[in-house]
């Protein structure tokens, strides 16, 4: 297929409160739109753009605005790289151009050492919108049978249900965690790493995260779910690269088998700078990956460092390259799950596609995703209305549940269908 026209837009969509992790804090998420046309048909694809997670020295070296001005500067630059090319899949389309684009986003941002999930979060946007140009020209229709053969044996469950994993970020009260759990959300995504007096000071951040994770298993420790094979709540850190040493981390997990929490530890999640290449094997609790995996051969790396599974970002890495990172980690038998990015709701289907099609998470009895959307926007009520089928019963979570049925697989959970508000931003 050949691309004949683009556009492009954002939305800049407000937070309810500051969202704090890796020592800083955001207030709003910018949602990128890219269009694509053909001779034939044409498509939108949606991203959500996320600075301080995808490379926190540009978040820092940058105002909020500024650092999100160079990333969709990077998609529009590589959006225009497309036109006028033919192209096969957008999986080879982004082999194509990757390489190009990385070296356009390292110049305007001025890092040599750029991270290249900061120019992956930019493109996926495009990537959403080349594989629902590519399934229209092809005449696909579903989730599944749009993914290359190559990838379909792991993605070939139809879970009728996933657990809806929300954020407890730092400046969440411990008392309105017990809200969450009411609720039904029985796993809990805790934010670590705090920098509390802003200070740098990694003695007071371990000092906060040990006082923190006590407070919360103090209290809630009790509380069973269904949902486990041990019939806990379990407890998933994320650490974001802010621990700098293997003894620094070691006092962090001493301390939480010292209070009776590490048999309810079922991820400790990017603890090291990637650049650290400290060797996590001999930790009794399982390391994974997240923005340190960039590709499929950070991935095997990762593998190769004693990481025993990775969290897997379409709606942050693209899907093209989450697949290639999916098929590494099964390759490696990794463990592996669906992370957030706080995306909008459409955003949120595209995770859904995956999660409800992967193999059964370890310790878990129905597969886990993150969404934090509705706990973060400040428009959540509106966002919802965007979505193709904002009134369908798989949509949103019920009791912290995912409920998918067969509606939702044939629907491919709606993102086969442009959402006419974002469609309006960019169709000329």
């Amino acid at each position: 297929m050949q691309i004949e026209k683009v556009n492009l837009n954002f939305e800049i969509e407000p937070l309810k409160t500051p969202l704090g992790f890796k020592g800083g804090y955001l207030t709003s998420l910018w949602q990128s739109i890219v269009y694509l046309e053909s001779k034939n048909c044409h498509s939108i694809g949606l991203g959500t753009q996320s600075v301080l997670w995808s490379d926190a020295t540009v978040f820092t070296s940058h105002s909020e605005v500024g650092g999100n001005m160079l990333m969709f500067a990077i998609t529009e630059y590589a959006t225009n790289m497309l036109k006028g090319r033919k192209i096969d899949t957008p999986i080879t389309a982004q082999e194509e151009i990757l390489d190009d684009v990385h070296a356009y986003a390292c110049n305007i941002t001025g890092k040599k050492n750029l991270r290249k999930t900061f120019t992956l979060n930019a493109l996926v946007a495009l990537d959403n919108a080349l594989w629902m140009l590519y399934a229209r020209e092809n005449n696909i229709k579903d989730f599944y049978n749009m993914i290359p053969d190559t990838y379909k044996k792991l993605v070939s469950y139809k879970h009728p249900s996933i657990a809806c994993i929300p954020l407890i970020s730092y400046g969440v009260p411990v008392f309105d965690i017990g809200q969450t759990i009411q609720d039904g959300f029985f796993t809990l995504k805790i934010k670590i790493g705090s920098d509390p007096e802003k200070d740098g000071d990694l003695d007071k951040m371990l000092k906060w995260d040990m006082e923190r994770i006590k407070n919360i298993h103090q209290k809630y420790c009790d509380q069973t779910t269904p949902y486990t094979e041990n019939g806990k709540l379990p407890y998933y850190f994320d650490a974001n690269g802010r621990y700098d040493t293997k003894e620094r981390l070691w006092k962090l997990i001493d301390y939480i088998d010292k209070i009776g929490a590490l048999e309810q530890v079922a991820i400790i999640e990017e603890p090291f700078p990637e650049e650290s290449e400290e060797e996590v094997g001999d930790f009794p609790v399982r390391i994974i990956a997240d923005e340190s995996a960039h590709t499929e051969q950070d991935t095997r790396k990762r593998h190769q460092l004693g990481y025993k599974g990775v969290a897997l970002k379409p709606i942050a890495k693209t899907l093209s390259m989450t697949l290639k990172i999916l098929e590494e980690a099964d390759t490696n038998q990794m463990e592996y799950f669906c992370a957030d990015l706080t995306v909008i709701p459409p955003l949120v289907e595209w995770n859904k596609n995956l999660a409800s099609r992967l193999r059964p998470y370890k310790g878990f009895k129905i597969p886990p995703m993150e969404s934090n959307g509705y706990q973060n926007y400040k428009n959540w009520d509106m966002l919802k209305s965007f979505h193709s089928y904002p009134e369908s019963e798989w949509a949103f979570p019920s009791k912290g549940i995912f409920n998918l049925n067969e509606d939702f697989y044939i629907k491919s959970g709606g993102i086969f269908k442009d959402s006419t508000h974002y469609e309006k931003l960019v169709k000329p």
